[in-house]
């Protein structure tokens, strides 16, 4: 409820990177962020992504990015080059259902076109389909989005009792039979791949 209520950063947030990644070696990117969202509005006012971004690459590093910030976050392509991944959580078509279950976030319009600046700049871009929560929403994502992304990763509903009613098995080889009908790279996330087996 705090983070609702009055988000803010953990204190010298940006000291503690910078510290970090003196002398530090990654072979794969650094994710910005799984747990939380490196464009959730208050970055708006911080800039805090801006400048971690900046640290990590000044230091060698490559970054991979999640983020349900839609436009919030093209302000930052410009700091990304070859090696950098650009990706975004889809949940929704339906603007008013993704205003209900993720009401601090971009509409989906907004996260697809952010998506689709990012690979008309070159970069690599990856889409993370978890949690499913309408089956028929999410497969019609992957067709809308296949034409500029690079990989999807599907997953299900967890934790939630609307998990119950899904056909799990159905809508994963739905995905998998439309992913591979367009070409698309992917993969299936340990959850759902134990309903395909």
């Amino acid at each position: 409820e705090q983070f609702h209520r009055n988000p803010a950063p953990r204190p010298k947030v940006l000291e503690k990177l910078r510290s970090d990644t003196l002398g530090f070696k990654a072979d794969s990117p650094v994710l910005l962020s799984f747990t939380s969202d490196p464009y959730q509005p208050l970055n708006e006012t911080l800039g805090l992504t801006r400048e971690a971004i900046a640290i990590l690459k000044r230091n060698g590093l490559n970054v991979s990015i999640l983020s349900k910030g839609g436009l919030r976050a093209t302000r930052d392509l410009d700091l990304l080059g070859p090696g950098d991944e650009v990706g975004a959580t889809l949940t929704f078509t339906d603007p008013v259902m993704s205003l209900e279950w993720e009401p601090r976030a971009a509409s989906p319009l907004d996260r697809i076109k952010y998506l689709k600046a990012a690979h008309d700049r070159g970069l690599k871009t990856w889409v993370s389909l978890e949690p499913v929560i309408d089956p028929e929403q999410t497969l019609d994502l992957i067709r809308q989005a296949s034409p500029f992304v690079n990989k999807f990763k599907v997953g299900i509903l967890n934790h939630h009792p609307l998990s119950k009613t899904i056909d799990w098995r159905a809508f994963g080889e739905r995905a998998v039979e439309l992913l591979d009908g367009l070409g698309c790279q992917y993969y299936v996330k340990k959850d759902l791949r134990k309903w395909l087996n």
